[in-house]
């Protein structure tokens, strides 16, 4: 039975819950304590009943073998998580996405105790989410000067500037051409030239409201913390499992028309070898950008046609570009047509050409698709030239995860079973892929529909 004990304070009246649960090994009793205050006005006998029914409940969760913490709020809680996903070993991308995903609870819901959080404050906080003028960090930047003879001027190269402000060469190509981007980058470039944001860069205001997909990516972050507390019986539920996020609509993956393809492949035959190869390789492959970045010359086998994918190259503006396994952390054996091996070979003539011409100055990095002096490149230099060479050769907008999903689509659509495609795509899960190539996978099973039709069903009277 808990013991109720009424305190008279300067800050008003407070009620000490103590619950006996037998005795430890030395035989003294084990008593755990809760303070319960009122809210709100409340007469003796509503302040009585209702100091009952906390004790009532605070009892039943040391029977149940949890206590609520009264003590550790929403954000405290959260970056102890956050610390146990490093501990175990979560991506460097992921740890950084809680981070960035933390800072807007913190604002909503970081100052809530894990006890009282309750579905109703997560729906508030989804519903606004979606209103106009939420989103944070988002506004976009223009240059209202001209920043490449503005670099020329004091002798930086922009490749210098890209380092010295943590950002991608493409973020500053982009900000030269006076095109916008993140202001947060522009905030980022001006204290690298020791100049007041607004002295360089004219800021817009980004009214839109997240996306449902934005928007669920916080519920999962919610879920996973307030999972870890109900695990570690911190609290009785996880009251993210009984809110109601919005919901995602599924999108047709984007996905190019062999006649796309061939247009394609025509035109990289006049790009230089190795933004040739490496257009050629997303096609073939149907890897992830950071994928193919992360191609090392020592993972070709160039006698059997087979190359070994484990490793990915990623950049995060605190780390800079660095090595990582890939996503699924699964390493993949992927045998290359001969076509394909050729202009590897091919490739790697040019590559070391480039290397003795580079002489000391090479950093032997191991990687395929390297920067002049044999560093590493940026995981976004290619989409940075994908732009370029859409609008050389008037193609249609082009997106690296789009070759991808041409990939995926067109094995699919011939009759490649689905385990050997999510193999090839380094899919953990085979369901991942009937997710979202469902509609490739329904046109092959109305295609074979057809056939059996055709074979069958409508056969010529001889």
């Amino acid at each position: 039975m808990a013991n109720i004990k009424r305190i008279d304070g300067k800050t008003g009246v407070s009620f000490q819950i103590t619950v006996t649960q037998g005795r430890d090994i030395n035989g003294r009793q084990v008593r755990h304590y809760k303070t319960w205050k009122p809210e709100g006005r409340m007469t003796e006998r509503q302040m009585q009943k209702a100091v009952e029914r906390a004790a009532a409940d605070f009892e039943r969760e040391i029977e149940q073998g949890y206590q609520t913490d009264n003590r550790q709020t929403f954000s405290e809680y959260a970056r102890y998580v956050i610390g146990l996903k490093r501990t175990a070993g979560a991506k460097e991308k992921t740890l950084n996405h809680y981070e960035y995903l933390l800072s807007r609870c913190d604002q909503a819901i970081g100052h809530l105790r894990l006890c009282d959080i309750r579905p109703q404050h997560l729906n508030l906080f989804y519903q606004n989410l979606q209103e106009e003028g939420v989103r944070q960090g988002r506004n976009r930047a223009a240059a209202k000067v001209d920043l490449g003879a503005y670099l020329r001027k004091r002798k930086i190269t922009r490749e210098a500037l890209a380092e010295k402000a943590g950002v991608s060469a493409t973020t500053i190509t982009t900000a030269c051409r006076m095109q916008p981007i993140l202001e947060s980058k522009a905030e980022q470039i001006s204290a690298a030239l020791g100049e007041k944001t607004k002295a360089l860069f004219t800021i817009e205001q980004d009214k839109t409201p997240l996306s449902a997909k934005t928007v669920a990516e916080y519920h999962r972050f919610i879920h996973t913390v307030m999972q870890q507390a109900e695990d570690e019986l911190l609290i009785p539920y996880n009251p993210a499992a009984k809110a109601t996020p919005p919901k995602v609509g599924k999108s047709k993956p984007d996905f190019y028309e062999p006649d796309t393809v061939a247009a394609i492949l025509d035109a990289a035959e006049q790009e230089p070898i190795k933004w040739k190869t490496m257009l050629h390789l997303f096609l073939i492959t149907g890897r992830r950008r950071e994928d193919i970045c992360g191609l090392k010359w020592d993972k070709i086998d160039f006698e059997n046609g087979i190359v070994c994918i484990d490793t990915a190259l990623l950049y995060l503006p605190k780390l800079g570009i660095y090595e990582s396994t890939t996503k699924t952390e699964n390493t993949t054996f992927l045998p290359l047509p001969k076509e394909t091996m050729q202009l590897l070979r091919e490739y790697r003539v040019w590559y070391n050409e480039l290397r003795l011409k580079n002489g000391d100055c090479w950093q032997n990095s191991g990687f395929l698709f390297v920067k002049s002096d044999g560093a590493p490149i940026h995981p976004d230099s290619f989409a940075g030239w994908l732009r370029k060479f859409t609008k050389r050769h008037d193609l249609p907008h082009l997106h690296p995860h789009g070759f991808r999903h041409t990939n995926a689509s067109m094995l699919i659509g011939n009759g490649v079973d689905v385990v050997t495609v999510a193999n090839r795509l380094g899919h953990a899960d085979v369901s991942t892929t009937l997710d979202i190539y469902s509609h490739a996978i329904n046109e092959a099973k109305a295609k074979a529909s057809e056939t059996l039709a055709d074979v069958m069903l409508r056969r010529k009277k001889a």
